[in-house]
């Protein structure tokens, strides 16, 4: 990683207490709904962002969510989990997404698109695995809050965002030539200088690195990997997209069948938007 970035996660502002507070909740074995609520309410920026995405055509609810509390019973514990710690980061680290295109809220509305579809396809497939990995794939790409500021200091945000939208399947070998680092590696490191969980800095950081993933977390980072694909930031759910990620889960041995009905799914949803 260059120095520059690392000065920039160096200088990161502490975690906020909302975080702290989600990750102790997090490890501990008591997953109490009540507790969970009144964590959240301390933030009202979280709770808009609960409210505003168990109100989407993602979820398909046919009341509308009112509150933190029913939007926790509706959502699970994961689920709000993954909403809750990315609101609270992306108001965290608040820069700029130019160098991508997009701005924090479709940065989020991305991130829910790859939750749900990751939702969609393991629910089928192995439920374990759909709840370990609903956090981690929501916070994936949150290192390119950090690469998009280091790309606007340095004056080539407009030729990094033509590069990606020239190649958008290759946006990690991009980010790679214009950072030395991709995405992902620059999240794992954020979250490993805010001391988050050691499972979720590795199976993040090999996300865009299988090759040299241990064991122990490669079908881990194989299902983010090929999530993330499909999701990609220039055209989530885009036909190119999707094919691509169905061709990688094949590759790397992975259920397709119901990937591909949840890829169907998650695209008609979009049109309802």
């Amino acid at each position: 990683m260059t120095e520059v970035l690392s000065k920039k996660i160096d200088s990161l502002p502490p975690l906020p207490k909302t975080i702290i507070d989600l990750e102790e909740f997090k490890k501990s074995p008591n997953k109490d709904l009540e507790v969970l609520d009144k964590i959240i309410e301390q933030d009202p920026l979280i709770v808009a962002t609960l409210l505003k995405v168990s109100n989407s055509a993602m979820f398909g609810f046919n009341n509308k969510v009112e509150n933190a509390s029913r939007a926790i019973h509706l959502l699970g514990v994961n689920f709000t989990l993954s909403i809750a710690f990315g609101s609270a980061i992306k108001n965290a680290l608040d820069i700029d997404l130019g160098a991508y295109g997009i701005n924090a809220d479709r940065f989020m509305s991305i991130a829910n698109l790859s939750s749900n579809l990751l939702k969609e396809w393991m629910k089928k497939v192995d439920n374990t695995l759909k709840e370990e990995l609903l956090l981690p794939i929501f916070l994936l790409e949150t290192g390119r809050f950090v690469l998009s500021g280091v790309a606007i200091e340095e004056k080539v945000s407009q030729e990094f965002n033509k590069r990606i939208h020239q190649s958008p399947l290759e946006i990690s070998e991009i980010e790679k030539e214009f950072f030395a680092v991709t995405s992902t590696q620059v999240t794992s490191s954020i979250f490993k200088h805010w001391n988050l969980s050691d499972s979720l800095v590795d199976m993040i950081k090999y996300s865009d690195d299988i090759d040299n993933c241990p064991k122990n977390y490669l079908k881990e980072a194989q299902v983010l990997h090929v999530v993330k694909t499909i999701c990609n930031v220039t055209n989530p759910l885009g036909d190119q997209f999707a094919q691509a990620g169905i061709a990688k889960a094949k590759a790397f041995g992975l259920e397709t069948k119901h990937l591909e009905k949840a890829i169907e799914t998650m695209q008609d949803r979009l049109l309802e938007e």
